[in-house]
């Protein structure tokens, strides 16, 4: 049995150029061979050292292609999508999954009806902060998780050509390209929510996305969670904390939400949880101790799970098509609530 899965690119400017390729030029079982952009192809092409296209068309012929990474604007995911099942090719397609539940519906049974799998690329839950968390949690170190709450905000001003900045490219702004990845991450951790509530809108630039989102969540197990997300928030003045707190402890990160596998990681894990504090004096020491976890870089990581899926024809369940459904209607739920100002039931 072969031990590398051939990949091609299509999207390979941006996020591709930037995180996944380099990412998946680390992984032990993946090769890259053709990448597929509308502009500097031939630069992109040389930089990889892979076969350049400039049509998914064309990139999805190539017989020694078996699988595509889709990092495209989100408008064209369910297109090339179909195509590349159509084609026979397995596919790990950028976040959000696509437009909306209906497309991303027709995606996932795409796949099915052609055997290939479907993975999506929301990447956190690689990271191995997060790994560790979860590990945690699970092992009940944290009691029983009550609250949880991650930031992800960025600086991101109006610039010509953005897809990101225009709702009917990229489906919305910061709620569906920033806040479904913590929606992702936080169930990861507590499992499915339940309901939702937010608010989105644009509070500082002039584009027609949303630059500003809050959510609030109840999840199934009856833990409560909040997500801000921002393109409206200096880079410097957002320290992307992530906090999640149970009947027994917390863990409280800094850094580990975004692109990067750095940032660092604290915990409290209480012996007993003792009697009531009357006195309530807020101004004690807090014995918070450091906790390691692995550095994995989350490209690398999602790259070489998607490879070893296809390897062992087992489909994927981190990251799944049918993950990525749900995580569009919440997307929806999420636009919904702030339109309509209602607490939504998934």
């Amino acid at each position: 049995m072969a031990d590398q899965v051939n990949f091609g690119v299509i999207g390979a400017g941006g996020i591709a150029r930037r995180k996944t390729i380099p990412g998946m030029l680390q992984a032990k079982n993946c090769k890259l061979v053709a990448v597929m952009d509308v502009a500097n192809i031939e630069s992109i092409a040389k930089e990889f050292q892979a076969r350049p296209y400039t049509t998914e068309a064309e990139l999805l012929a190539d017989p020694n292609v078996q699988a595509v990474y889709i990092a495209s604007p989100v408008n064209c995911h369910v297109k090339q999508i179909k195509a590349a099942a159509e084609a026979g090719k397995h596919v790990l397609s950028e976040k959000p999954l696509c437009m909306n539940a209906r497309e991303a519906r027709e995606a996932v049974d795409a796949c099915k009806r052609a055997g290939v799998f479907l993975q999506e690329g929301y990447m956190m839950k690689f990271h191995g902060a997060h790994r560790k968390i979860k590990h945690l949690i699970d092992q009940g170190r944290l009691g029983k998780v009550v609250y949880m709450r991650a930031q992800l905000s960025c600086w991101y001003p109006p610039m010509a050509g953005a897809w990101r900045q225009d709702p009917g490219q990229g489906g919305g702004g910061a709620l569906i390209d920033m806040a479904t990845h913590l929606y992702d991450l936080l169930e990861f951790f507590a499992g499915p929510a339940k309901r939702i509530v937010a608010l989105a809108g644009t509070l500082v630039h002039s584009y027609k996305s949303d630059d500003a989102s809050t959510t609030l969540l109840e999840f199934e197990s009856g833990a409560h969670g909040t997500v801000d997300a921002f393109y409206c928030i200096p880079d410097e003045a957002s320290r992307t904390r992530l906090e999640v707190y149970g009947s027994k402890g917390a863990v409280l990160t800094e850094g580990t939400i975004g692109q990067s596998q750095g940032g660092k990681v604290e915990g409290y894990f209480a012996e007993s949880t003792g009697g009531y504090d009357a006195a309530q004096n807020k101004d004690v020491v807090r014995q918070f101790e450091p906790i390691e976890f692995e550095p994995i870089n989350p490209y690398t990581a999602e790259c070489e799970y998607f490879a070893d899926c296809i390897l062992n024809r087992r489909a994927p369940e981190l990251n799944s098509g049918e993950n990525g459904v749900h995580i569009m209607e919440l997307t929806e739920k999420a636009y919904g609530s702030s339109s309509r100002g209602k607490i939504e039931p998934v």
